[in-house]
Parts: structure tokens; sequence; C-alpha cells
């Protein structure tokens, strides 16, 4: 890897790290960067995965006051995501890379409607729930769970926009702040990173270079996306998720 060569993956980490702690989607960023440099697309994508992690650690301190009193939802959520990250980190050795091609642009696409409609669609719900006198799941239920282990799944196998479909699915069934909700993502984030890096180690082949450039530039781009993320407004915020979403889904589809 030539000079600029590692200062293009270090920017590129950068900005994963930035976007990931604010949205998601940083893979977007560096894995067509270091596919750039001349990385096989597995290599790459081990290396990308084990790079991540320290930014997605970075970006969840940054968001650790909105984690307080979330601790036993964390617990719970946590050991889903790691069930799904380990599952996508054997499905990616297992499987040809076509096999998402189709399902995650249409997946991407229906968690941007959800983040366009979670508001009127969150007021239905408590609506409807307020007329038949019940009360909702405080941690949304198993329907929740399972969206989340699909979601962990494919953030183990690829991780592109993986953080739009946590915050979709726990905008929805989840009755908090939307920067409480990217604090939970962030950690998920971190959990399914950290497991699918885990299981690369021993298993998958990846570059040091890469993944060193990558972890300097993420950690550093997580304490960014953690100053810019926590004072959006919850529209921007949302406008900000959307604008991402469609970016990959783009790039998707024309990859």
């Amino acid at each position: 890897m030539s000079i600029w060569e590692a200062v293009a993956v270090l920017a590129a980490g950068v900005g994963a790290g930035t976007i990931n702690t604010i949205v998601g989607s940083g893979t977007l960023i560096t894995f067509p960067v270091l596919l750039a440099v001349g990385l096989p697309p597995v290599t790459a994508n081990v290396s990308n995965s084990l790079g991540l992690v320290p930014g997605s650690l970075s970006g969840a301190i940054g968001y650790r006051r909105e984690l307080a009193g979330q601790r036993a939802r964390l617990l719970r959520f946590g050991a889903t995501a790691f069930v799904g990250g380990l599952a996508g980190a054997i499905l990616l050795l297992a499987l040809p890379s076509k096999a998402f091609d189709t399902i995650v642009p249409i997946l991407i696409a229906l968690a941007l409607v959800l983040v366009i409609a979670q508001p009127r669609l969150a007021a239905a719900l408590r609506a409807r729930r307020e007329s038949n006198n019940t009360t909702a799941h405080r941690d949304g239920g198993i329907a929740l769970l399972l969206g989340l282990l699909l979601a962990s799944t494919y953030g183990g196998y690829f991780g592109a926009a993986q953080g739009v479909l946590y915050l979709s699915l726990m905008g929805l069934l989840l009755d908090e702040d939307l920067q409480r909700i990217n604090a939970l993502k962030n950690v998920l984030a971190l959990i399914v990173n950290g497991v699918a890096a885990l299981f690369f180690l021993f298993v998958a082949r990846f570059d040091w270079t890469a993944v060193a450039l990558i972890a300097v530039g993420s950690t550093l781009g997580g304490q960014i996306g953690a100053k810019v993320g926590r004072r959006l407004p919850p529209t921007a915020l949302r406008a900000v998720i959307v604008a991402v979403g469609l970016v990959a889904i783009a790039q998707l589809l024309l990859k």
C-alpha cells in the first residue's frame, strides 16, 4: 500500500466512524476504498469489520449519557445482536456475496419508509393502545427482538446501512427519544462488529495495515460523530438517516 493509498484508507476510516455513530452505513465509505487499493472483496470486508470495532466503541462511549436507564434493555438486545452477528459472519464465509444482493436494497427501502413514517405510526399505535386500554411492551416485545436478530445477522454479513435498520425498528417499537435509540444502535453495532471481528480473526484472511488505518480513523470519527449527532434535533437526524439510506440503496444497486 502506497502512502497515498494509506492516507485514503485512513480518511475513509474517519468518515466511516463519523457516519456510523450518527446513523450507520460507514461501510459504504471504507469498503469501496479497500477494493480500490487492491484488496479482494472478502479480505476487504473482513478487514473493514475488524477496523471498525474501535470506531464503534468510540461512538458508544460518546453516547454514554443517552444510555442511562437502559441497562436491562441493552443486555436483552445485546444478546440478540451477539447471536445475529455471529450468524452473519458465518454466512459471509459460507454463502456467495450475491445471496444478499436482491434483498438488501429492499430491506433498506422498507427501513427508510419506517423512519419517515415513524412519528405518525408511533402516534397511531399509542392511540390504539389507549382506546383498547392496553400498554406497550417496554422493550418492544418479541417482534423487536426478531427484527434485531435479522438486522444483526445482516450486520455480521456485510453491515452497510445496518444502523438504518436498527433505528427504524427501534424507532417504531420503542417509546423512546431518537437520540436514546441512537445510543442503543451504537452499542448493538459494536457488539455485532466485535463478534464478527473475533470470528474472522481465527478463520479468515485480512490485511493488518488496512485494519490499523481504519481502526485509527474510525476511533477519531466516532468522537466526531458523537459530538455532531447528539446536537441534531429528531427531524434533522431523521433526514440524515433517510439521505444515507438512499445513498446506500443507490450504491448497492449500481455496484
